[in-house]
């Protein structure tokens, strides 16, 4: 019988829309939001909480409920035979429990993974091992043993007893590698058969081809790959055991399992509907539409129940779907309330279904429309390659007939259009000139800081056009005006000093308070042309500069040897003073004596080092990061100042080598003082030294020790204890101990920070990245009940 296009075309809308709608895929050795563990005498079960700020992991063993540490927000978890594992939400660690082996009252981590630039995503725990993907490249880690996986980019893994199976990027088959006595029945069962998904037992393997049918191969020692007769697309949610394997009914959500001698039978399930199920050997869980309860059942379960009959668990709602900041192809029901208002959780995108192929002893279904039998194929496919070119064809002439009159092109006018400055916008946020709002009701989504760093055109039109001396934006002030405004210099206003002269306070003619840099008077010649270089260079670089985030130049000043630069005034100083200031230092009510504060300052300070190294044209790189460059302004937003020192970096990533290392001691880039090599990796080591001092409250050198005690590097007091989990003997005790959220904050800073520090340019992380976490950390401060509420400073950049 023969199926006509049409009906072809029928079927696989229909199968589109219903696959739509289906539940996740998730089975023992895959990431999901719940996950189950061996235990030789009982089962744990694991899940990520929903309906809190904080996507905690909380389980299940031995009729207890046992917490788990830390106490911070996960995206996925996946157990395996003794112990689970658990991506942390932004993907940057993974932390692994050995619940079988504890016995204390909570779970105590491991960490396997931690980096801010290789995130991870596709986590998968099998017997032994412990495997994940990188994310975009698709390319695989493993741990637990070290086991070396194939080069080949995946898009999805899954893992069983001793071996880990993946869908490839590329072709969609399925490509295997480990040590199990059925790996080869596995890989002749699925072959070149493109697959759209993969889930993995003890030595069997279930997924949906691309026509949507079950597939399994491996161990059939129990009928685990039997599986039940039925037509594309009508079983999803795969979950896999030793013996059994376990499926959600497209059509109401209810569980069908086979194998395993009939002690996994869900005949229960008829009328109850679940999102998500997973097994371990034993077992099966599964998450309960409705109220996101979990129900286990099977032999493990035999103490509790029947067995067959589900135990319904004291667990809290359980999430059916990480939460995360934006979806491609729609949204799950109740995700506000489930994701308490931190991000949504995603449906999946219906999939490229091929025609329908047919299973084994089963026939091709019925076309809905067939063709008239007196019509030759011939003709059937002139008449469509006639109406599809017609139908082109007349849609083209009306719009080319709109065109000419909305335009007036055919009447001899023509259309003016005004040229606008396109607008680069967060997620929850609006960004003008660099900078961003922070939403409370969601965290900034990090892919759109990526899109904003690869656009050239953008960074054209932000980074201003005026290459001249003496800019129009700028005014020229007479000398004595900048005495009126100073008082003479006098020592009274004198407010500090920059990169090439002392700075003072200033009340212009017309009442404008400002800032007012001197170049220092010398009277050798190298001293002037240094005065006159760094002159040059700050109004080079501020005239054409404008950002939020950045000190703005008002005028300049030329008369004879006297060169001074006139900026607005900073009310609240540097951030320098702020931290290590003797006045400043014994004060417990100081404003930057809170956490959100702090993260919020760092994050306004990185905005404007990103606008530098992504927007400028070209880029520019400062050189001399340091907290007493970042000024404070009356509503204690942070501005990047000073750059007396700054230099156009090239138009790319590669380094290059300038006359000579210039910086300040503590803060100066190792690579770049002892090999000479400049690139923006070099600011990023100043602002985690910055960040270092928001922490610790140290300065990058200070004396360690009693008498006086001996210098030592911020570097080699902080980042150790980091790295061991110690950041609270660290933290600067005037701020006092983070709460909840803040507590993961204030570690994704210190984290962030260790990598802005590494020894090597290639192992820190840009400025964008940098901007993405300090972005994830002040909403998570917000999420908290910080010592200053969110109205009490101004976290609007523009």
């Amino acid at each position: 019988m023969t199926i006509s296009l049409f009906s072809v075309n029928v079927y696989l809308i229909a199968a589109a829309v219903i696959f739509s709608a289906i539940p996740f895929i998730h089975a023992l050795g895959s990431g999901a939001t719940l996950a189950v563990i061996d235990d030789d005498s009982s089962g744990t079960v694991c899940g990520i909480v929903a309906e809190q700020t904080t996507q905690r992991i909380e389980c299940y063993r031995r009729g207890q409920i046992v917490p788990v540490t830390p106490n911070i927000s996960f995206s996925s978890i996946s157990g395996g035979r003794s112990y689970f594992c658990g991506l942390r939400s932004g993907n940057f660690t993974l932390l692994c429990w050995d619940p079988v082996s504890s016995n204390s009252a909570e779970f105590q981590e491991k960490r396997l993974y931690s980096s801010f630039t290789v995130l991870l995503e596709n986590l998968a725990v099998g017997d032994t091992q412990v495997c994940a993907t990188v994310v975009g490249s698709g390319s695989v880690l493993c741990w637990r043993p070290n086991d070396k996986p194939p080069r080949d980019r995946f898009a999805t893994i899954t893992s069983g007893s001793g071996f880990s199976c993946g869908i490839l990027k590329k072709t969609s088959r399925v490509l295997c590698w480990g040590m199990n006595q059925f790996l080869g029945q596995i890989r002749n069962r699925f072959g070149d058969m493109p697959m759209l998904s993969l889930v993995a037992g003890d030595s069997h393997v279930c997924g949906l081809n691309s026509t949507g049918f079950v597939i399994c191969g491996g161990s059939n020692s129990s009928g685990q790959l039997n599986v039940p007769q039925g037509g594309p697309l009508e079983y999803s949610g795969l979950a896999l055991g030793a013996e059994h394997s376990c499926a959600i009914r497209k059509l109401n959500g209810s569980v069908v399992c086979w194998g395993g001698t009939g002690q996994f039978s869900a005949n229960f399930s008829e009328g109850t509907s679940f999102e998500l199920i997973v097994s371990a050997s034993n077992f099966t869980c599964g998450i309960v539409s409705g109220n996101f309860s979990v129900m286990c059942w099977g032999p493990a379960w035999a103490n509790n129940s029947s067995g067959s009959n589900p135990l319904e668990l004291p667990l809290p709602p359980i999430l059916p779907g990480p939460c995360v900041q934006s979806c491609e192809c729609g949204q799950y029901p109740q995700y506000q309330n489930l994701c308490s208002g931190s991000g949504t959780i995603c449906r999946p995108c219906p999939p490229n279904i091929s025609a329908p192929a047919l299973p084994p002893s089963t026939s091709p279904p019925p076309p809905l429309v067939s063709p008239p039998p007196s019509r030759s194929r011939a003709l059937t496919r002139g008449l469509l390659a006639f109406a599809i070119v017609g139908s082109v064809g007349a849609f083209a002439g009306i719009c080319t007939i709109i065109y000419c009159f909305w335009t007036g092109v055919c009447f001899g006018k023509k259309k003016v259009h005004n040229s606008v400055q396109p607008r680069i916008n967060r997620e929850g946020s609006s960004n003008n000139g660099g900078g961003a709002v922070i939403s409370s009701s969601s965290p900034p989504s990090r892919s759109s800081t990526i899109r904003r760093q690869g656009s050239r055109i953008m960074k054209r039109q932000r980074s201003g056009t005026s290459s001249t001396k003496h800019p129009d934006r700028a005014e020229e002030f007479t000398l004595a005006e900048l005495v009126a405004a100073t008082n003479n210099f006098s020592l009274e206003n004198k407010i500090g000093a920059g990169s090439f002269g002392v700075v003072y306070r200033g009340k212009l003619a017309d009442g404008r308070e400002v800032a007012i840099k001197r170049g220092d008077i010398g009277l050798k010649m190298k001293k002037f042309q240094e005065k006159e270089s760094a002159f040059d260079s700050e109004l080079a670089f501020l005239s054409r500069l404008h950002h939020k985030h950045l000190v703005r130049l008002v005028g300049f000043c030329e008369e004879n040897d006297e060169r001074l630069l006139v900026y607005e005034y900073m009310k609240n100083g540097a951030l320098h003073d702020h931290l290590h200031d003797k006045n400043n230092v014994e004060k417990s009510s100081s404003f930057l004596n809170s956490w959100k504060m702090r993260i919020k300052i760092a994050l306004d300070a990185s905005r404007g080092i990103e606008y530098l190294h992504n927007y400028a044209v070209p880029p520019i790189i400062h050189r001399d990061i340091k907290s007493s460059n970042i000024l404070l302004d009356s509503n204690w937003t942070a501005r990047v100042s000073d750059f007396g020192l700054s230099l156009m970096g090239p138009d790319s990533d590669h380094d290059y080598r300038p006359t000579k290392a210039a910086g300040t001691v503590g803060y100066i880039d190792p690579e770049y003082y002892g090999l000479n090599v400049l690139t923006a990796k070099s600011d990023v080591y100043g602002f985690g030294i910055v960040l270092l001092e928001l922490l610790t409250g140290k300065r990058a050198i200070f004396k360690h020790g009693e008498n006086g005690g001996t210098p030592v590097s911020l570097v080699d007091f902080a980042v150790p204890a980091i790295m061991a989990d110690e950041l609270p003997k660290i933290l600067d005790t005037r701020v006092g101990p983070p709460e909840m959220n803040e507590a993961e904050a204030v570690e994704l800073v210190a984290y962030t920070a260790t990598y802005c520090v590494n020894l090597e340019g290639k192992d820190r992380p840009t400025m964008t990245d940098i901007v993405a976490n300090l972005e994830r950390a002040l909403f998570l401060c917000e999420s908290s009940h910080g010592s200053i509420s969110s109205g009490a400073i101004s976290i609007v950049s523009e």
